[in-house]
Formats: C-alpha cells, sequence, structure tokens
C-alpha cells in the first residue's frame, strides 16, 4: 500500500498549510485535500467544517494565484461530496486510529482515484459553473454520503 504521509504530524502540516495558507501549491494534490479534510474533521470537531472549508480553500487558492472562477480554484459539489465521504470514511476508525494510516486507506479505496465522483455526476454536470459555485445534486445515481 502507498504510504502518502508518515505520520499524524505530516497530515497536520497539510491542515495547518492550507489554513495559514502557507502549502506550496504542487503539494495540494488529491490525497491532500483528504488528508486536510479528514484533519479538519478529526481535530477540530466542534467547528462545522462544511461551513468552513469553501473560505479556506478559497483563500489558499487566491494565496497561491489560483483564481475562483466558473472555470477553476474553489469547487462547492465537490468539497462538500468530499466532505460527506471523508467523515463516512473516518467514522470507520476509532478516535485513537492513526489519521496518517486513514489517509493510506482512503487513498486506496474507491475515493482514492480522482474521477470517483462520475459515478454519481455526468462530467458536464459536475463540471458546470452551477456545481462549481453551488451545491448540485447528482444526475446519475443518489450520493451515499451525508452532505
Amino acid at each position: 500500500m502507498t504510504r502518502f504521509y508518515d505520520g499524524d504530524d505530516a497530515v497536520a502540516r497539510i491542515a495547518h498549510g492550507v489554513i495559514d495558507k502557507t502549502l506550496p501549491k504542487p503539494e495540494w494534490t488529491h490525497a491532500a485535500h483528504f488528508a486536510a479534510a479528514l484533519w479538519l474533521l478529526r481535530a477540530r470537531p466542534l467547528v462545522a467544517v462544511a461551513a468552513a472549508m469553501p473560505g479556506l480553500i478559497r483563500a489558499y487558492n487566491e494565496a497561491t494565484d489560483t483564481p475562483n472562477t466558473d472555470t477553476g480554484g474553489y469547487h462547492h459539489t465537490i468539497t462538500l461530496a468530499s466532505l460527506g465521504a471523508a467523515a463516512d470514511f473516518l467514522g470507520q476508525y476509532g478516535h485513537d486510529h492513526s489519521l496518517h494510516l486513514v489517509v493510506d486507506d482512503l487513498m486506496a479505496s474507491p475515493l482514492g482515484n480522482p474521477s470517483w465522483l462520475l459515478e454519481y455526476w455526468s462530467k458536464g454536470r459536475l463540471f458546470s459553473a452551477a456545481a462549481r459555485r453551488n451545491w448540485v445534486e447528482p444526475d446519475l445515481q443518489p450520493f451515499p454520503h451525508g452532505v
């Protein structure tokens, strides 16, 4: 199995790098998106992560010269769907389970495939401007994770 991070401190570094806008842009990978989400869901349980994440990602994007537009940058439907999937995935583990190992397990699951959402949304619907701006319901099959 591929190891994405060598410990929980490395996962926390990713999340803190997004929060304080210091994570080098090349490190903002598919795995890093899930690592930040998992860390926030576990480390900040009193924070409404679904409400906080859009602002965090938009601010991080702006800090790394990635414009948030109708064709790039922040994507609301993908963010909320990914948070729902991450929360469900994290719920399978005890609070004492190492978070970096949860990331590895998640990335070895179907969620690790960057196109996993295309099981639920057609490409045109998922990558529409409407889906970037707001939550858009899937058009292929019901989404099984809470949003």
